[in-house]
C-alpha cells in the first residue's frame, strides 16, 4: 500500500466503499440476519491488487468453512459443561494458531481465521446451542457474499494487476543485487555493504510472499510461479559468491602488499562494468558473460599436488568470480523469462533452470509457534474463567475479540503496538458509531440514504487504509462501524445495549494487550536465539548427514533467517550488524559442507575419511556454540581441514583436486580467518 494519500488512495477508498455497499444491499435484500458481516467482510478482504484480493477471498471462504464445521461439531455434545466448552474452543484456537505460524506466506491467514471464525461463532451465541448450526450457516454466506462482492469489485473495477507490481520490484531487486555485487567485487572497500546484504535477503523474501498471490491474479500474462521459483533461488546464490569473492580479493591483496596483481584488476573492473550496465538482448549478454567465465577459467592456476596457499586463493577466486558472474547473467534472463508473453524458454539455460522447480523452503519457529499458541491457549481459558465467574452477559464479546486479537498477532514481534492502534480505533469506532446509531440513523428512510450517511466516515477511513502509518486505526473504526446494533435487520434503539456491546470490546482488546505483555516479555531475544541456534543445527546436521546435499534448501533456509534477524537485531541490539555478518559466515559454511559431502560421495570410501573427520568436527563445533558466547573453533579442526588439504591434494584426477581445494579453503577461511596461511606438511 501507498505511504501517501493520493488518487491510488482514493480510487482504492471508493471502491473499498462500492464494495461494502453492494455487499450489504444484497444481505439485506435476501433478509440475512447479520448483515454487517457481509459489510466487514468486503473490507477486511480488501487489497489495492485484485492477486492479492482474490487470493485472501479464497483463503478466507476456505478459513470460515472450517471453522464454522468446528463451531458445528464442538457445541452440542459440550453446551452443558462450559470448562470443557472453554478448553475446547482454546485448543482449537491455539492448533491453528501454531500451523499459521509454521506456514509463514499469506496461507497462513486461512488457519489463523479457522482457529478464530470458530470463536466468533460460538461464544456470543453458546447459550442457544439449537441455534449454533444457523449461526454457522448464516455467518458463512454473509462472509461468501462480502467476499464475492469485495472480489468483483476490486478484480473488475480497474482493477491492480500484481504482475506489473512483481516485475517492477524484480527490476529493481536486480539493479539492487548488481550493485551489491559490484560493490563487493571492488579491490577498494565500499561503504554500505553490510545494509546492502541484509536489504537483498529482504528483498528475496519479499519476492516469495508476492508470488503466493500470483495464481489469482487476473492478468493472462501473469508470470509462472516456477519461474519466480528460479529467480529466488539464483538471487539466493549471489550473496554466498559475493562474499567469498570479496574475502579472496582482501586475501589477495595482503599477500601481495595492498594491491592485486594486474590481471586480476583488470578482470574486476570489467565483470563491475558488465554489471553496471547489462545487457537487454539475450545472445549479446550471454556471449559477453561467458567470455568473463573464460578469463576467469584462463586465469585459474592448475590445482597441482605443489600448490601453495596464494595459488589456492587464486583458484578460489577465479572460480567464484566466474560462477557469481554466470548466476547474474541467469538471474537476467529468467526476469525476461517473467516478462515475456511466452511460455517457451527464452534461453536454453532457463529451460534448465525451470525444470524441478519446488516451492523454497522456509525457516520454521517451532518454538516461537508454541509460544503463540499457548498465548492464545491461555488468553481464551483464562478469559472463559473470568467471563463464567462473573456472570457478565456480554463478557463472550470480550473474550472472543481477545482470543482474535491475540491469534491475529501472535506472528508479530511485538503485538502490543498494533493491539493498541485498534484499542484507540475501537474507542474512535464507538464515538461514531453512538453518533450514527442514535443522531443520524433514526433519522434515515431506505437505503440510498444509509449508503449516503455513512460515504464521509467510509471514504476518509478507506483512503486512511492506504497507508500503513494509518490502517492501523482505521481499520478497527470501520469494524465499529460495523457494529451489528447498527446494520442488522432491525433498528435496535436501545442504548444500553450498544454501550454494553461497546465497552465489551474495549475489555477485550485491554485484556489482549494485558496478556501479551505478559506472554511476549524478552520475546525478541528468545527468537533471534532461536533463529541462530537453529541455523547452527541446521550445519550441525548437514555435516553429518550422508545423503546427497540440498544446496538450495540450505541457503533458502538460511536466507530467510538472516531476514528475519535483520530487523529484530536492529530493534533490539546495538551491534546488530555482528550477528548478521555471523550468520553470512553460516551461510557460506554450510555452502562448503554441501561441497565436501558431494565431493565424499563421489571418492571412494577409503579416500573420503579426511574429509568425513573434517565434517564431524565442524558439527561438534556448531552443536556446542552459546548464542550468549560463540566460542571459535578448536585449533583441531583447523589441523583436519589442512590434513584434508593434504591427503587430496595429491589425488590423481584433477577435478578432485580441484573440487577439495576450492570447498576446503572455502571452510576454512569462513572458520579460521585470522589462523596463518595454509603450509604443506607432508612432502
Amino acid at each position: 500500500m501507498s505511504e501517501r494519500f493520493g488518487l491510488p488512495a482514493a480510487l482504492f477508498s471508493l471502491k473499498c466503499y462500492g464494495a461494502a455497499m453492494l455487499a450489504l444491499y444484497v444481505a439485506f435484500s435476501i433478509g440475512l440476519e447479520r448483515p454487517y458481516w457481509a459489510f466487514l467482510t468486503s473490507y477486511i478482504v480488501a487489497q489495492p491488487l485484485a492477486g492479492a484480493v482474490i487470493s485472501k477471498a479464497v483463503f478466507r471462504v476456505i478459513g470460515t468453512l472450517v471453522g464454522a464445521m468446528f463451531a458445528v461439531a464442538i457445541v452440542p455434545p459440550l453446551v452443558n459443561a462450559p470448562e470443557l466448552l472453554s478448553l475446547a474452543m482454546a485448543g482449537w484456537l491455539a492448533l491453528c494458531v501454531f500451523v499459521s505460524l509454521l506456514d509463514r506466506t499469506p496461507r497462513s491467514y486461512m488457519f489463523v481465521l479457522a482457529g478464530y471464525t470458530a470463536c466468533l461463532i460460538v461464544f456470543p451465541d453458546v447459550d442457544m446451542p439449537q441455534e449454533i448450526f444457523n449461526v454457522a450457516a448464516l455467518r458463512v454466506q454473509e462472509i461468501i457474499i462480502g467476499i464475492a462482492c469485495g472480489s468483483l469489485v476490486h478484480g473488475v473495477v480497474l482493477p491492480g494487476s500484481i504482475s506489473s507490481v512483481l516485475l517492477a520490484r524484480v527490476e529493481a531487486m536486480l539493479r539492487d543485487a548488481e550493485r551489491w555485487s559490484r560493490d563487493a567485487i571492488a579491490t577498494d572497500p565500499v561503504v554500505g555493504l553490510d545494509a546492502e546484504r541484509r536489504r537483498l535477503a529482504q528483498d528475496i523474501t519479499e519476492l516469495h510472499q508476492m508470488s503466493v498471490h500470483l495464481p489469482f491474479d487476473i492478468s493472462r500474462l501473469a508470470p509462472r510461479v516456477r519461474t519466480v521459483r528460479a529467480l529466488q533461488d539464483q538471487l539466493s546464490m549471489l550473496l554466498p559468491l559475493g562474499a567469498a569473492v570479496e574475502d579472496r580479493l582482501a586475501q589477495l591483496k595482503a599477500a601481495h602488499g595492498g594491491s592485486v596483481p594486474e590481471a586480476v584488476e583488470t578482470l574486476i573492473a570489467d565483470v563491475r562494468d558488465w554489471l553496471d550496465s547489462p545487457v537487454v538482448d539475450h545472445a549479446t549478454r550471454a556471449a559477453r558473460a561467458q567470455g568473463l567465465i573464460d578469463r576467469c577459467a584462463a586465469l585459474e592456476p592448475e590445482a597441482a599436488p605443489a600448490m601453495g596457499w596464494a595459488d589456492m586463493l587464486r583458484l578460489s577466486l577465479h572460480a567464484r568470480l566466474a560462477t557469481l558472474v554466470a548466476v547474474h547473467r541467469d538471474c537476467r534472463d529468467l526476469a525476461d523469462q517473467m516478462a515475456t508473453h511466452s511460455r517457451a524458454a527464452v534461453t536454453p539455460r532457463v529451460g534448465a533452470l525451470l525444470e524441478g522447480r519446488r516451492n523454497r523452503e522456509l525457516h520454521r519457529d517451532y518454538g516461537g509457534a508454541a509460544r503463540g499458541a499457548f498465548g492464545a491457549f491461555l488468553t481464551v481459558v483464562l478469559g472463559c474463567a473470568l467471563w463464567i465467574g462473573s456472570g457478565w452477559k456480554d463478557g463472550g464479546t470480550a473474550v472472543m475479540l481477545a482470543g482474535v486479537f491475540l491469534a491475529l498477532f501472535s506472528a508479530v514481534d511485538n503485538p502490543i503496538a498494533p493491539l493498541k492502534g485498534f484499542m484507540i480505533g475501537t474507542i474512535a469506532a464507538s464515538a461514531l458509531g453512538a453518533l450514527y446509531g442514535y443522531a443520524i440513523m433514526p433519522r434515515l428512510d431506505g437505503f440510498a440514504m444509509l449508503a449516503a450517511a455513512y460515504a464521509p466516515a467510509l471514504l476518509l477511513l478507506g483512503t486512511m487504509m492506504a497507508s500503513p502509518r494509518w490502517a492501523g486505526i482505521a481499520l478497527p473504526t470501520l469494524l465499529g462501524l460495523g457494529s451489528p446494533v447498527l446494520l442488522s435487520d432491525h433498528y435496535i434503539s436501545a442504548f444500553a445495549s450498544y454501550a454494553n456491546g461497546a465497552v465489551a470490546q474495549i475489555v477485550g482488546i485491554w485484556f489482549a494487550i494485558i496478556m501479551a505483555g505478559l506472554l511476549q516479555s524478552a520475546g525478541v531475544e528468545r527468537a533471534i536465539r532461536r533463529t541462530i541456534r537453529a541455523g547452527w543445527a541446521d550445519i550441525a546436521n548437514r555435516a553429518t548427514s550422508m545423503s546427497p546435499p540440498d544446496l538450495r534448501g540450505w541457503i533458502n533456509r538460511m536466507l530467510d533467517r538472516i531476514a528475519l534477524l535483520a530487523p529484530r537485531l536492529a530493534a533490539t541490539r546495538g551491534d546488530g550488524g555482528k550477528p548478521l555478518y555471523d550468520a553470512l559466515r553460516d551461510l557460506r559454511t554450510g555452502v562448503a559442507i554441501g561441497e565436501l559431502r558431494q565431493l565424499r560421495i563421489d571418492l571412494a570410501p577409503d579416500r573420503g575419511v579426511p574429509l568425513t573427520q573434517v565434517l564431524h568436527g565442524v558439527s561438534r563445533h556448531y552443536r556446542a556454540l552459546d548464542p550468549d558466547a560463540p566460542a571459535p573453533a578448536e585449533p583441531a579442526l583447523l589441523n583436519d581441514i589442512d590434513a584434508a588439504i593434504d591427503d587430496l591434494a595429491v589425488h590423481p584426477a584433477r577435478d578432485v583436486r580441484r573440487a577439495a581445494v576450492l570447498a576446503l579453503v572455502s571452510l576454512r577461511r569462513n572458520l579460521f580467518a585470522d589462523a596463518a596461511p595454509y603450509q604443506r606438511v607432508t612432502s
